[in-house]
């Protein structure tokens, strides 16, 4: 008969594997900053690109007409689809104010983007002054 030899490998058990993999999670979640204020700038960036179209088809709508509208169909604009509606979009624009010779854009956040309970708003006037009214 022939005889065999058991060769034994020195390897880590499955509960040390899991122990060490949750010490390096919660080193992680120390060691990286939380994002979400970047993450709030970087989705501001649609609010302001979407109310500079505005403002340029509102002056455009001004040289033409000698006044400012409060209808979007009327400048050209097409608010893109949020994300309520399927869509990708995460701020809703909207004309608050129009006359002769003013007019004010808004863009308002449809989601609480930080969890704080207040919604980020965007405004634009006619002289192209961009101010953000609500932080998030």
């Amino acid at each position: 008969m022939k005889k065999t030899k058991k060769i034994l490998l020195k390897a880590y058990s499955l509960t040390e594997i899991l122990i060490v993999l949750c010490i390096i999670g919660i080193i992680i979640y120390l060691a990286v900053p939380d994002q979400t204020s970047t993450i709030s700038k970087a989705k501001a960036i649609e609010a302001q690109n979407m109310l500079n179209m505005v403002y340029g088809l509102e002056k455009s709508h001004f040289y033409r007409y000698a006044k400012y509208s409060s209808d979007f169909d009327e400048i050209g604009f097409e608010q893109s689809l949020t994300t309520d509606k399927g869509g990708l979009a995460i701020y809703k624009i909207s004309i608050i104010e129009s006359s002769t010779n003013t007019f004010k854009a808004q863009a308002v956040s449809i989601q609480d983007l930080d969890g704080d309970g207040q919604y980020n708003t965007w405004v634009i006037d006619q002289d192209r002054i961009l101010k953000e009214t609500i932080k998030d």
